[in-house]
């Protein structure tokens, strides 16, 4: 199993993020080839304090399945709508 998550910093605009994300991109996320156990989460904090927003994460059979997931077309257009809404830097975590 492979897991992705996806940790976004604090946007300039909370409620304009957190429409975006929940109307325009989670249905892209969803719609990734392979992903199971979608989660994600809006005001999010750390114990250490470093600055996050929001996250997700989805889980795969392998990360082969997680790579081809964000090379196929529907992978893509997610990547492609991230620069629309994360105005706070994005951190991407691949586990094996």
């Amino acid at each position: 199993m492979a897991t992705l998550t996806v940790l976004y910093g604090p946007p300039a605009d909370a409620d304009a993020f957190r429409s975006h994300y929940e109307e325009k991109h989670l249905p892209l996320a969803q719609a990734l080839p392979g992903a199971r156990d979608l989660t994600y989460a809006i005001g999010v904090t750390t114990l250490a304090g470093e600055p996050v927003h929001a996250s997700f994460r989805a889980t795969f059979d392998s990360v082969a399945d997680l790579e081809a997931a964000l090379g196929s077309p529907e992978g893509q257009a997610a990547q492609a709508d991230v620069p629309a809404f994360a105005d706070g830097g994005v951190t991407i975590l691949v586990e094996p």
